[in-house]
């Protein structure tokens, strides 16, 4: 896809598509692989191009939530410092709402749920860091419903309720059908993870909506579970 010229103020081509864009704010499709934020060993990242976006005199632009370096999808990034603050607010509020699209393993049981399980995040010198379910983590929740079921796959559309680290992968994997591609909470299958951030909308005003089309390597997996293009 190609990518949109920047909002007015930048002085080169955005490298990213924009999905939803006004003075306040931009929502960006995010790449599968690129990190947010820079890591510890180098390599590219979102925040590499906001050097092409306006700057404002309080600073910024500045990353409104996170996305896992492998989920790709709708990425919202604040313009200024008011609009960070509200979305900041939506999101602590739960008045965001964020809708993800996950090619899992497995058939769920009936066609629609929810889970209701908190999370905390535990570290080992030999594995490093992964989240787990505890009683003693923030709560997380996570409505799903069924899309679309095709061989051993089916298509899943989460809707977020809170925003824990790796929520929607550690969710599925509790519900028995781990995602496509999750190494860390499923199986190795050699393949990319088919998580997607479909849908991200903020009731601020005037609202932003923004809704993202699946990347390349979730297309297969989602025509052979009922998708059409």
């Amino acid at each position: 896809m190609k990518a949109d010229p920047p909002p007015a103020g930048g002085t080169a081509v955005f490298p990213y598509p924009i999905l939803f864009r006004d003075t306040r704010f931009l929502v960006i499709d995010k790449p599968a692989g690129l990190p947010v934020h820079p890591g510890p060993r180098g390599g590219a990242s979102v925040e590499d191009a906001f050097a092409l976006l306006p700057r404002r005199k309080l600073g910024g632009p500045w990353l409104a939530h996170r996305l896992d370096a492998d989920t790709a999808g709708c990425l919202l990034i604040a313009l200024r410092k008011q609009a960070l603050m509200a979305a900041q607010a939506c999101f602590a509020e739960g008045t965001a709402r964020k809708t993800y699209w996950a090619i899992v393993r497995g058939q769920p049981a009936s066609d629609h749920g929810h889970v209701d399980l908190p999370l905390r995040r535990v570290s080992t010198a030999a594995t490093g860091w992964r989240m787990v379910a505890d009683s003693r983590g923030d709560p997380a929740l996570t409505a799903w419903r069924v899309l679309g079921r095709g061989g051993a796959l089916s298509w899943l559309e989460l809707t977020l309720r809170s925003g824990r680290t790796h929520q929607a992968r550690v969710h599925c994997a509790a519900i028995g059908c781990p995602i496509v591609g999750d190494a860390l909470y499923g199986n190795d299958d050699g393949q990319r993870l088919n998580l997607l951030a479909r849908g991200l909308s903020l009731p601020v005003e005037p609202p932003v909506v923004a809704t993202a089309e699946p990347p390349a390597h979730m297309r297969d997996s989602l025509r052979a579970c009922g998708w059409t293009p």
